[in-house]
C-alpha cells in the first residue's frame, strides 16, 4: 500500500568512506525533488555517516548528520562503495539493524548490497548488485540469493538494484510505491529519465556505442507519450523521428534495449497505472484513454508487465485518501437515497 500522504517520508542516505558519488547522489536528487499536489516535499532527505568527513574519492564531503537520523528514518538508502573489501563499521551495522527492526525501509545502490549483507538481513532473500561484482556478493554471502540479471530486486522491506543508472529506477520505484504513478511520472521527468524500467529487466546487455545526440530519441519519446492513444505504427513513429523504420528499431535497441512496439505498449500501461491511482474512470474507460483496442487488450499487457489484473492493482496502489474520497462519495449517494 502506498505510504500515507500526510506526514512528510524521511529518507536517510549513508555516506561511508569511499561512497560512489554518483550512487549519492542519485536518491538525493530524485527524493530531493519530489512534490506533491500543492507543492508540498514528498521526502526529507538527509545524508549522514559514521563520521562527519567522508572521503569519496575525488573530493572530501562533510555531512551534516550522524548515524542517529537512522533512528527517526522511514526509509535507508546504502550507495554504493568504492572497496567492497573495507569492514563495515560496528555502529553502521547496527544501526541498521535496529533500523529494520522498527520497520524502516532499507533499499542498497551498486555495491552497496555488500554493506546491507554485511548486516546478515539479506540471508535468505533474493539480492542483486552491479553485475561485476554478483559473482564476489554471492561468494562473500553464500546465505543471499543472488540474481546477476535484474536491474533491482524489491522483497518487500528490503530492496537492492544493480549498478549506475539502476539506482534511478530502483529510485523512482520507490516513489511510485509511496505517492503512486503520477507523481513518479513528474519525478521521472525532473530526473530527465524515461519511464521508469521494470526491475526484471536484464541489467547487463553489451551495447553498441552511444549514439551521437542528432540521433537521440529523446525529442521522439515525449511526443509519443502525448499521443499514446493515436493509432501509431512503426512508419508513423518513423516519419516522426525523420528516419527510416529500420533505423528507428536499432535506435530503440541500442538507446533503450527494446523494440518500439513495446516500448509503446509499456508506456500505455504506465498511464494506465496513474489512471488506476488517481481517477474513478472503469478499466473500460481507462483502456479507451490510453490506446488499448479492448478491456482484454489491456487486461493481457497489464498481466505481461506488472504480474497482475488492472483491478487488483488498484486496490493495492490506490492512495488511502482517494479511497476514503471514493467511500464518502458513495455514502453520500446512499445518504441521498
Amino acid at each position: 500500500m502506498p505510504i500515507s500522504t500526510m506526514a512528510v517520508h524521511r529518507v536517510a542516505i549513508v555516506a561511508l568512506e569511499g561512497v560512489v558519488p554518483f550512487d549519492l547522489a542519485v536518491p538525493c536528487e530524485v527524493f530531493g525533488r519530489v512534490q506533491l499536489p500543492g507543492g508540498r516535499p514528498g521526502y526529507e532527505v538527509r545524508v549522514c555517516s559514521v563520521r562527519r568527513e567522508v572521503n569519496a574519492g575525488a573530493f572530501t564531503l562533510k555531512t551534516r548528520h550522524g548515524l542517529a537520523r537512522l533512528a527517526q528514518a522511514d526509509t535507508v538508502i546504502l550507495p554504493g562503495i568504492a572497496d567492497v573489501s573495507r569492514p563495515i563499521p560496528r555502529p553502521l551495522i547496527k544501526a541498521l539493524r535496529a533500523a529494520a527492526a522498527r520497520g524502516a525501509r532499507v533499499a542498497s545502490i551498486c555495491s552497496g548490497a555488500f554493506v546491507l549483507a554485511a548486516t546478515g538481513l539479506l540471508d535468505g532473500r533474493r539480492a542483486t548488485t552491479h553485475w561485476l561484482a554478483t559473482d564476489e556478493l554471492a561468494r562473500r554471502f553464500p546465505a543471499l540469493d543472488v540474481d546477476p540479471n535484474v536491474l533491482y530486486v524489491d522483497d518487500g522491506q528490503f530492496l537492492t538494484s544493480a549498478g549506475a543508472a539502476a539506482g534511478l529506477d530502483l529510485c523512482l520505484h520507490l516513489v511510485r510505491l509511496d505517492f503512486g504513478a503520477a507523481v513518479a511520472a513528474d519525478a521521472a521527468r525532473l530526473s530527465v529519465m524515461p519511464l521508469e524500467r521494470g526491475g526484471g529487466q536484464a541489467q547487463f546487455i553489451v551495447h553498441a556505442p552511444p549514439a551521437p545526440d542528432s540521433a537521440s530519441l529523446a525529442p521522439l519519446l515525449p511526443w509519443l507519450e502525448k499521443h499514446l492513444t493515436d493509432s501509431l505504427s512503426l512508419p508513423s513513429m518513423a516519419r516522426r523521428a525523420g528516419i527510416s523504420v529500420r533505423t528507428l528499431n536499432r535506435r530503440f535497441r541500442e538507446q533503450l534495449d527494446t523494440t518500439p512496439l513495446h516500448w509503446l505498449l509499456r508506456a500505455r500501461v504506465q498511464r494506465a497505472r496513474a489512471l488506476l491511482e488517481s481517477t474513478n474512470h472503469s478499466v473500460e474507460e481507462i483502456a479507451g484513454k490510453v490506446g488499448f483496442g479492448s478491456v482484454s487488450a489491456l487486461r493481457e499487457q497489464f498481466q505481461k508487465v506488472l504480474k497482475t489484473s488492472p483491478q487488483a492493482y488498484r486496490r493495492a496502489f490506490r492512495p488511502a485518501h482517494a479511497k476514503a474520497k471514493q467511500r464518502k462519495s458513495a455514502e453520500r449517494g446512499e445518504n441521498a437515497t
